[in-house]
């Protein structure tokens, strides 16, 4: 298979292009933008002119370029990852949440669309087009609400999930009125190497290495449901050869945990391989004022899925976690260029 990935350069779509590489026959065309969160680097080998990757620098929202790309390397499938993500940044600046993420994806479905009329009708049955979401897209879940799944209503509370939740309808929308076979996959938060350090992880590991403060929204009580990229990368590429056009998937690993504990767990990891000469990291701790219309929590029900698909997550969080602080110790050098040159940690998404 011919797989046109977009935003493959990014934290999720690097660990794709190199689970499909590593594991598979299929070959990647990687259309990314190369924002500030993209890395090469994340390509690991593929980045190094692989037989079966090109890697090819464009706008999704650019109809000419994308027509273009289709039409030359022609595609068996798409996968659609390309998007804005950081909740916080979306406070601050939506208007590129929605360019990427409602204008970009409703490019690409015009683009499929009319390509997929120009091939044979053994491959256009074949074709698909997966679609990656968030579980942000449905609100935000009471203490005692049930996980959300493939049928919960969409509730979307910040910028960035309601351009994710616009991107999704749109996908949708395609698959109904013009038949285009399309899938939908939500999912609960990545973690593991590679992560622009703007995310929660991945800030407070560097922070913690650098004895600085550890900021936690409220009272760190916001629970999230999380699992390892590279768990997650191999369950899309199952959604994308085993998904019925028109279905969602609900792509979760049962991980949730409050901020709070995350925080604590990623000090306790990092006291047992570094200790500080000062003290447990705990100490750095702080509670900050919450993020405006900050969710409760997200939790995934993948069990549909899992049957679906025959997968199931084979990390749990602490093993997972681990492996991921370990990595950031281990590439020092790629996260401090970061740190000096595009993002050095401050907050974002305080609306002042």
């Amino acid at each position: 298979m011919k797989l046109l990935l977009t935003g493959g350069c990014g934290f999720i779509g690097s660990a794709v292009v190199r689970h499909v590489l590593r594991h598979t026959d299929h070959v990647v065309v990687n259309v990314d933008k190369l924002t500030y969160a993209a890395s090469e680097d994340a390509l690991e080998e593929a980045g190094t002119a692989h037989n079966r990757h090109v890697l090819i620098r464009a706008d999704i929202a650019d109809g000419a370029a994308m027509h273009q790309i289709f039409a030359t390397h022609e595609p068996d499938a798409v996968m659609h990852l390309a998007a804005e993500t950081h909740v916080d940044r979306s406070i601050d600046g939506p208007a590129v949440f929605v360019q990427t993420n409602v204008v970009g994806t409703f490019t690409l479905l015009e683009v499929a669309q009319r390509y997929l009329a120009t091939l044979c009708p053994a491959r256009r049955a074949a074709f698909r087009f997966h679609h990656v979401s968030t579980d942000e897209v449905f609100g935000a879940l009471g203490p005692g609400d049930s996980a959300f799944d493939e049928t919960t209503p969409y509730d979307p509370r910040s910028p960035y999930a309601a351009s994710k939740a616009a991107s999704d309808h749109l996908v949708r929308a395609w698959f109904h009125t013009y038949g285009l076979p399309t899938i939908v996959s939500n999912t609960a938060n990545n973690y593991g190497p590679w992560q622009f350090p703007e995310k929660l992880i991945p800030l407070v590991t560097l922070n913690a290495l650098e004895g600085k403060t550890l900021p936690v929204y409220g009272d760190g009580s916001n629970r999230r449901d999380w699992i390892f990229v590279e768990d997650h990368a191999v369950a899309l590429l199952r959604v994308l050869e085993h998904g019925q056009p028109g279905a969602t998937y609900a792509v979760g690993a049962r991980q949730p945990r409050s901020n709070l504990d995350v925080v604590r767990a990623i000090c306790a990891h990092l006291d047992r391989r570094v200790p500080d000469p000062l003290g447990p990291r705990e100490r750095l701790i702080q509670f900050v004022v919450d993020r405006p219309g900050h969710d409760f929590r997200y939790e995934i029900d993948p069990s549909r899925a899992e049957a679906a698909l025959a997968w199931t997550a084979p990390h749990d969080f602490e093993t997972g976690l681990a492996r991921t602080i370990d990595w950031y110790l281990a590439h020092r050098g790629w996260w401090q260029a970061l740190r000096a040159g595009r993002y050095a940690g401050q907050r974002l998404g305080t609306l002042v």
